[in-house]
């Protein structure tokens, strides 16, 4: 199938149907089924289809047509073993008797009808051009069942999402007509992507300035260059605006950087992950090898991302050998568990960075850390998004990207949708000050950790709350350098911290 023809004939689809119901419950609203119709169906019965043919640890199909509801707030939405049914307001728009189980030419027919009747409700939906309207719609069916989904156009955006990171955050674009910065590309894994970020979204304001009104080296100087900090973006998209805080870091030349930080006892080396990868695993070796007598290893975490469960497991096994580092479960009883297959190439002590940019294995290989007490978790709470995803090929050229697998700690604990919590709160001990107190209290035996991470009746909420992230990007990586270092090169306070 031609995907731009798709996109072409889309528009002209769904604009002029009006879906013809009574309002009675038991009478069935009336199908299209004329040519153009069906091939958008036959793209959306290929996607429940490929959807079915992964494991899903028990979710239930019906949950991606009722999630179209999210489309409008009008909308809702009951698929139940009998009838679809879409209400808008108070008001019977569509009803529809249940497909029969795998009958998935029939599930594309009412997904089509079904969106075609909201847009007949909703002028914002007949103002989309026909690949904005086609992105809401592919994105609104993954909603229901990973929340983390998303459409790949083709296998062109593929091999664009696996190149390196150009800016600083993640994202190409260039000035619209009206002076807003309209964004042309994101990069697989970037902060960008990573906030949900989608081509054809529109930056209309950065840290509270209007863009139209910034020259274009304002912009860059924001959105590129290798200094950290923050960004603060406010997005104009197909569902609405939308406020964003993307943490700036060093562009991305490779999976991962090192840094020696010489010193008279042998110095620290500093190991800055930004996707967990075989060429990262490799890097990173290469580096412990060069460096094998530091007094210590700073393994920075806070923005690495990652779904090579394999590669993760080499990394920690450079750090802690043949130990679990976590489990795969792709369905409730279905777990692999993760081991490195080497021993450890160092034992030197470990500082852990980690914050709630740290997503998916690099949650795990955090946990594993900390599970196999083989160093100190520094930072703020992870994302608790540690999932790893499968791409499915649709017939049309384009793929599903979806975060079916759930990744868990080596020994079995729940990651997703709680993360890692640090032993040491940055955003606690912000000065030198309480710096200068903090650790004053743990050479005294009076620092009183509470292990989070074993006390789960702790509401996941509340505790990230406690110790929020810090928004500032050069305030964050002033205290992390001063904390880990001091952590490293005292003997006492590390142990003390590791007996803890």
């Amino acid at each position: 199938m031609n995907f731009k023809y798709v996109l072409a004939t889309l528009g002209l689809l769904l604009f002029p149907c009006v879906v013809n119901a009574s309002g009675s419950l038991y009478q069935d609203s009336k199908l299209q089924d004329d040519a153009q119709t069906s091939m958008v169906s036959n793209v959306f019965a290929d996607i429940y289809e490929k959807l079915d043919s992964i494991k899903w640890a028990g979710k239930n199909i019906n949950i991606a047509i009722e999630s179209l509801e999210s489309l409008n707030p009008k909308a809702h939405i009951a698929a139940t073993g009998e009838r679809v049914v879409l209400v808008w307001d108070d008001e019977l728009i569509a009803n529809y008797p249940y497909p029969a189980e795998k009958n998935w030419k029939e599930y594309g027919q009412i997904t089509t009808a079904l969106v075609m009747a909201m847009r007949e409700k909703d002028a914002r939906l007949r103002s989309l051009t026909d690949v904005e309207l086609y992105d809401v719609v592919v994105n609104a069916l993954l909603l229901g069942i990973d929340e983390n989904g998303s459409y790949i156009y083709s296998k062109d955006a593929i091999d664009k999402a696996d190149t390196k990171i150009l800016t600083s955050i993640g994202l190409d674009g260039g000035r619209d007509e009206r002076g807003n910065f309209r964004i042309t590309g994101v990069f697989k894994d970037s902060p960008a992507d990573i906030a949900g970020i989608h081509e054809g979204d529109i930056i209309s304001e950065i840290n509270g300035n209007r863009v139209s009104k910034m020259t274009d080296g304002d912009i860059s100087s924001i959105l590129a260059g290798y200094n950290s900090g923050t960004s603060k973006l406010k997005l104009l998209t197909p569902m609405g605006n939308r406020h964003v805080t993307l943490r700036r870091a060093t562009v991305v030349l490779a999976d991962a950087d090192i840094i020696y930080r010489a010193s008279d006892d042998n110095g620290i080396l500093e190991i800055i992950v930004h996707k967990i990868s075989d060429g990262a695993v490799n890097i990173i070796n290469e580096a412990l090898a060069m460096h094998n007598n530091v007094s210590g290893v700073i393994l920075d975490l806070r923005s690495t991302v990652g779904d090579n469960e394999k590669a993760a497991a080499k990394l920690a096994g450079l750090f802690m050998g043949q130990k679990p580092v976590m489990r795969i479960a792709e369905t409730a009883f279905d777990e692999l568990e993760i081991v490195p297959g080497g021993d450890a190439v160092t034992d030197c002590p470990v500082v852990i960075l980690i914050s709630d940019t740290t997503r998916g294995t690099a949650e795990a290989v955090a946990s594993a850390f900390y599970e196999n007490n083989r160093g100190v978790l520094i930072g703020t709470p992870t994302a608790g998004r540690a999932r790893i995803a499968s791409v499915i090929d649709l017939n049309n050229g384009g793929a599903l990207e979806v975060f079916n697998k759930s990744v868990k700690t080596g020994s079995g604990n729940v990651l997703d949708g709680r993360g890692v919590f640090p032993l040491i709160c940055l955003s606690n001990i912000r000065n030198k000050s309480q710096q200068d107190v903090f650790f004053l209290n743990v050479i005294n035996g009076e620092f009183n950790a509470h292990d989070y991470n074993k006390d789960t009746s702790v509401n996941v909420k509340s505790l990230r709350k406690a110790c929020p992230r810090i928004t500032s990007g050069t305030d964050e990586d002033n205290v992390a350098t001063a904390v880990s270092v001091q952590v490293l090169t005292d003997k006492q306070v590390y142990q003390e911290l590791m007996d803890l």
